[in-house]
């Protein structure tokens, strides 16, 4: 059974293979001033979303240059916000949800219908999230009948960020997105819900009139240009190509709203670590009293693999923890509902004591790590071999020795959900993680995946074994 992920893919006929990755602190951007002005009057957004952080605002798409208003679709103090402000300080349209999207672990799917030629006012500005149309509103100013907005004009667009004040970077990723220029468009014209009662893409290019100035971004390319190549190509047809601002080729992912892959958890991130990368990377503050950040997703069953990449030499440890384990008076120190192994000198630790000498030392290096709760076992190598369970790692994995054997007899771990889990465990150090579950932020000079076709890992996957990702849950957990 897997731990289950709100807003994760479900299956369908329809499946996409890339997103983009935006972390806040790069300024990462998409940018593009039209030629000339389209319908400033009709128009439609939709995109689909994963968001990184939740502690600051987030622009999917913003417009203008100048001023210090708001004129974007945002993520704003975690709800969903529509704005645009055509000339100097007045906003003329602000339309504000009051449903929030705080789960990290979740594909949200976002669309924001304008038609200022509508003769009700709440019908020249619809927000949808995950097919719902927002009636529920925190705040509700509409623009007048036919009013020109500046969306859609000759002027600056940018996805990822606010063009005026250098303002509401992008944190986390953004798959299909759709601007569409001239129409109205619903939801469903971008998704469906599925026999279970989920709320899912189809494919939707085929159907729709983009329009002049319309773009359709699908993130297959890995370019720096403007042009079919680069990161912001468009391929609705009509080359309206973005230029790539602060973004490299290891920003385009695999994961994506019909293939969620596992990321590390915002939400149990009680230690105050500094997540970024889309939640890939952690850094521990220095002072923490050996703080713990989980994974989003957790497993019963099955075989997973995953690869931490473990730059900084100090006092780190990879490993395990038990769902019923994921609150703050646990996550300040090991216990018996963890099972790690440490990178300074590759001991095995859990029950707040030592389990003896397993591995060599793994830190500088990146660290593998297989979970077979088929068996109750979990064993850890590095640099592409595996442990010999008496302090080398110089094995192959099939001749490998397990540093644990207990996941299924434990009471620590039976019957409860099993999720991945980094630790610094040494108060007064500052450690870093670079978590790798199939969608690395970092270079990878191999590339291998599952058996399923699934991730992208620096060394062979164990057979067997597989990516946690939910096309892999569904089949394997």
């Amino acid at each position: 059974m897997a731990f289950p992920v709100i807003g994760g893919t479900q299956e369908s006929g329809y499946n996409i293979d890339n997103s983009l990755r935006f972390n806040n602190p790069d300024d990462p951007n998409l940018s593009k001033t039209f030629s000339s002005a389209g319908n400033r009057k009709t128009f439609t957004i939709s995109a689909w979303v994963k968001r990184g952080l939740m502690n600051d605002d987030h622009a999917l798409i913003g417009q203008g240059g100048t001023g210090s208003n708001p004129r974007g679709l945002i993520f704003f103090d975690n709800v969903l916000r529509f704005t645009n402000n055509t000339s100097g300080s007045i906003t003329d349209t602000d339309v504000i949800t009051n449903a929030k999207t705080r789960d990290s672990s979740a594909w949200y799917h976002v669309v924001a219908a304008v038609d200022t030629t509508q003769s009700t006012a709440a019908d020249r500005v619809k927000l949808y999230i995950n097919g719902v149309h927002q009636t529920s509103l925190a705040t509700a100013t509409y623009p007048d009948q036919n009013f020109d907005m500046n969306w859609n004009n000759n002027v600056l667009h940018t996805v990822g960020r606010y063009p005026a004040n250098d303002a509401y970077h992008m944190d986390g990723y953004i798959s299909e997105f759709y601007f569409i220029d001239g129409t109205q468009y619903a939801a469903s014209n971008f998704g469906e819900t599925n026999d279970n009662g989920v709320w899912i893409p189809k494919d939707a290019s085929g159907d729709l009139t983009f329009g002049t100035n319309g773009f359709y971004m699908e993130f297959k390319q890995t370019g720096t240009g403007t042009d079919a190549s680069g990161m912001g190509a468009d391929t609705s047809g009509n080359d309206n190509h973005f230029a790539v601002n602060n973004l490299a080729a290891t920003d385009v992912t695999v994961d994506t709203p019909t293939n969620n892959f596992c990321t590390l958890n915002a939400l149990n991130n009680f230690e105050g670590a500094t997540l970024s990368e889309g939640n890939t990377k952690a850094v521990t503050p220095a002072g923490s009293q050996n703080g713990l950040v989980p994974a989003t997703m957790g497993v019963q069953n099955g075989k997973w693999y995953w690869e931490v990449k473990v730059p900084t030499t100090n006092y780190v440890a990879v490993g395990i923890i038990a769902d019923d384990k994921l609150d703050k008076a646990y996550l300040t120190g090991a216990n018996s509902s963890t099972r790690i192994v440490k990178g300074d000198d590759g001991t095995k630790f859990s029950s707040n004591s030592s389990g003896g000498n397993y591995m060599a030392a793994y830190e500088g290096s990146i660290l593998q790590v297989a979970l077979n709760l088929d068996d109750g076992e979990i064993t850890f190598g590095a640099g592409g071999s595996w442990a010999n369970g008496s302090g080398l790692t110089n094995q192959t994995f099939a001749t490998s020795t397990p540093a644990y054997t207990d996941l299924n007899s434990s009471s620590d771990f039976t019957n409860k959900f099993i999720l991945p889990v980094v630790s610094d465990e040494n108060q007064g150090t500052s450690d870093t993680f670079e978590m790798n579950f199939g969608n690395p932020s970092h270079s990878i000079s191999s590339g291998n995946s599952d058996a399923n076709g699934y991730g992208n890992f620096e060394y062979a996957v164990p057979s067997g074994y597989y990516a946690l990702c939910t096309k892999n849950l569904a089949e394997y957990g």
